[in-house]
């Protein structure tokens, strides 16, 4: 059996970076567990119009069992994460409209691993499956990327109200559609 494990996360702004699991502080997704601003500890960009930036991703790691060299099963864990040391906001300006804004791009990482465990669990077992397991995260980091930056494109920000709540109500489907798939401790 072997073990591979992969990380991600964004901080929207479209700035995305890879790095391995370590021991950074984290907060799990959880439907009933909403962010705060308590939450977004870093120090913000004095040079930045942002009000906010949430940094959060999705974290994946499998293991593929074989028996006499042939793949006969896997496992895989996928994690929703929010990240407090890398998201910030400006005090002096925040309020709820804003945070339910920056929620919502925590849902949306939330929508993509939901979708991204479908797929996976679509998958057939081959000696391609490490492969696929892959290419099947990397498109889903990348269709995630967009969709954040789509997100903010189309409610500049969280300025477009009725944008904003159509976005809500959207996301709030989907997870709701792949409810069966949701992150669990």
């Amino acid at each position: 059996m072997w073990l591979r494990k992969i990380g991600f996360f964004i901080l929207l702004g479209s700035w995305f970076f890879s790095f391995s699991q370590n021991e950074e502080p984290v907060i799990i997704w959880e439907e009933s567990n909403k962010l705060s601003w308590e939450n977004f500890k870093e120090k913000p960009e004095p040079n930045s119009d942002a009000v906010a930036i949430t940094a959060s991703g999705i974290t994946f790691q499998y293991a593929v069992q074989t028996s006499d060299n042939q793949i006969t099963g896997f496992t895989t864990q996928v994690q929703t994460l929010f990240y407090p040391e890398k998201s910030w906001c400006k005090p002096e300006r925040t309020n709820a409209h804003i945070l339910s804004h920056e929620q919502l791009h925590f849902d949306i990482t939330e929508w993509h691993a939901r979708k991204f465990k479908q797929q996976i669990k679509a998958l057939e077992i081959s000696e391609k499956l490490p492969k696929n397991l892959d290419a099947l995260y990397k498109n889903s980091i990348k269709d995630l990327n967009k969709m954040q930056d789509l997100y903010d494109s189309e409610t500049d920000y969280s300025r477009k109200i009725e944008a904003q709540a159509k976005w809500q109500e959207q996301v709030h489907k989907e997870l709701t559609q792949l409810s069966n798939f949701k992150s669990s401790n």
